[in-house]
């Protein structure tokens, strides 16, 4: 459990999965439930203002991408939301309490560029910045996204959907556990780190 200044009100601390996933659902924009292997959440009083999870990555490719020589390293903090009444500069504070409070871990996010993201939050902690996602293809990606606006993955089951260019995402890394077990963590990593690319204001 986490209670710090200036948030001083709120508290962080693990939070059951199936409130977490009903919260993200309810609250996020992609209102879909992620693999969870931890989650958190803030409280004020009796009241969650926010959740953040971390799973491991449903695909296989992204695990060694990360963490080459042991994938089972690579953790993703796959959701984040917090309420809009909150302070700001309070998703930044809570990610690096939740970030205290797992076990070593090279963790890593994207902040999605098709819903104008950048990844502030991360660059805020002074995560490492590793390129976008399909930088290195030489062809471009594609979703099919459902007419029904279900998950994609009922796309092909009912045969109507519209395909759509995939836009990159920007791609973060940080490491948790002491100041040993990082260092450990950063010799792992498979993903380079490199300055912050300019964002347009």
């Amino acid at each position: 459990m986490i209670n710090s200044s200036p948030y001083r009100s709120l508290t962080i601390d693990g939070i059951a999965k199936r409130t977490a996933g009903d919260l993200v659902v309810a609250h996020h924009y992609l209102h879909r439930k992620p693999p969870m292997s931890y989650a958190f959440g803030i409280w004020d009083d009796l009241d969650v203002l926010g959740v953040c999870t971390f799973g491991t990555p449903p695909s296989r490719h992204a695990q060694m991408s990360v963490c080459p020589s042991d994938p089972s390293m690579a953790l993703e903090l796959n959701r984040l939301w917090i309420d809009d009444d909150l302070p700001g500069n309070t998703a930044s504070w809570f990610v690096a309490g939740c970030l205290r409070l797992l076990p070593p871990r090279i963790v890593f996010s994207y902040a999605d560029t098709a819903v104008g993201h950048h990844g502030g939050v991360y660059r805020a902690m002074s995560w490492n910045y590793a390129g976008q996602t399909d930088e290195d293809r030489k062809t471009p990606r594609f979703d099919y996204v459902p007419d029904n606006g279900n998950h994609s993955r009922d796309a092909f089951r009912t045969g109507e959907f519209t395909r759509v260019r995939r836009k990159p995402k920007h791609r973060y890394w940080t490491t948790t556990g002491s100041a040993r077990q990082r260092r450990r963590m950063v010799g792992l990593c498979g993903w380079d780190a490199r300055p912050y690319p300019e964002v347009a204001a």
